[in-house]
């Protein structure tokens, strides 16, 4: 006869209770207190360095897409 080892066992959870309101706001009041908020010079110079890389990035794109536009139109004047 076969052996029934190879059925998967049912694992015992528990049943899952609706949190009220009132301990949802607690709970997300503690998890809150856990946060580690950045100083205001952090945040400042984490806005300056992402001004900088966004000038930075649209430099290069603009030097690309010239690029591109060039060679398209070069490549158009051929026809």
């Amino acid at each position: 006869m076969a052996d029934d080892n190879n059925t998967p066992k049912q694992a015992a959870t528990p049943a899952k209770s609706k949190t009220s309101p009132g301990e949802f706001i607690r709970q997300v009041r503690t998890e809150t207190s856990k946060v580690v908020w950045p100083t205001r010079e952090e945040t400042v110079r984490t806005a300056i360095f992402v001004f900088i890389l966004v000038v930075i990035l649209s430099l290069f794109f603009l030097g690309v897409d010239s690029a591109f536009g060039a060679i398209v139109r070069w490549l158009l004047g051929l026809l």
